[in-house]
């Protein structure tokens, strides 16, 4: 069996090759598709097969895709653009013949206020009307996205964001979304599955702050700060105004209630519980 991943070069396609390895498939098994030259160059290292392709130019999509049987798309990174590419995936795909597409999406995609959720959703309705067999992985919020507050409370001792002292976030780390879509793609009985992947539990940003006072061993609290101060905060770092402004919105979308969901389907799929926030806290001392 031959599986073709799309976004290899990124962090969550790179943890999702190695425990495809890990799993017993092939390295000759295993086609990487990516951008970069030089991430690809590493996955070659271990025995994949690479392509470069470019998910603007369909052009560079049907090589890669003669003769696999299943795809893995994982969802693009620009925002605005992911629908025309994940959809030149797609109908590269049902040119080649392959026999089911995997695709991240994320989690509750057809409720969820995030400014990302309607591209993902528009992806899930495309693929539906493929023809292709499908398995959908609703992945929830990688702890991962959450470094740089832990980064803060080691400067400072401090926590500070707009998303509020009450709102629920359930999280887990790549490596386990990336262990999951592993076991999708090895094991049967997931076609025309939908997952909805999230921690086994959902924490409060006070109880992240707790969590990380623990690993460091000193005292960091959790403040909250309004909309506009966080924007002139991220301002003053350096970051530009559209990202300031897409940070700003996903903390609202946040603090709505957008990562609350807890369901048992990411642990289910791992046979083991979901890795707790604080051991991936302790991993980035």
């Amino acid at each position: 069996m031959t599986i073709a991943v799309f976004g290899a070069t990124g962090a969550l396609g790179n943890l999702t090759i190695d425990a495809l390895l890990a799993r017993g498939v092939a390295a000759a098994d295993i086609r990487a598709l990516g951008r970069n030259a030089e991430r690809l160059a590493a996955l070659a290292d271990k025995g994949v097969t690479t392509f470069t392709i470019d998910l603007d130019d369909p052009s560079t999509l049907a090589a890669p895709l003669q003769g696999a049987d299943e795809v893995l798309l994982i969802s693009g990174s620009e925002v605005g653009k992911r629908l025309p590419q994940h959809k030149a995936a797609i109908d590269a795909a049902v040119a080649a013949g392959v026999r089911r597409i995997t695709y991240t999406s994320v989690v509750a995609a057809d409720t969820n206020p995030l400014m990302l959720a309607p591209e993902h959703k528009a992806t899930e309705d495309y693929l539906a009307a493929s023809g292709l067999v499908t398995t959908i992985l609703r992945n929830g919020w990688y702890t991962e996205n959450f470094q740089s507050d832990f980064g803060a409370a080691q400067a400072t001792g401090v926590v500070a964001n707009s998303v509020g002292e009450s709102t629920l976030v359930s999280s887990a780390p790549r490596a386990d979304f990336a262990e999951a879509a592993a076991i999708v793609l090895t094991s049967d009985g997931h076609d025309g599955k939908r997952y909805e992947l999230t921690g086994d539990s959902a924490w409060t940003f006070p109880e992240f702050a707790a969590a990380v006072s623990q690993v460091l061993g000193k005292p960091v609290e959790y403040k909250t700060i309004t909309a506009d101060e966080e924007r002139a905060g991220l301002t003053a770092a350096g970051l530009p105004a559209e990202v300031v402004e897409m940070l700003a919105s996903m903390n609202a979308s946040i603090a709505e209630g957008a990562l609350s969901l807890v369901t048992g389907d990411l642990s289910t799929l791992l046979g083991r519980p979901v890795t707790p926030i604080a051991d991936t806290l302790a991993s980035w001392v």
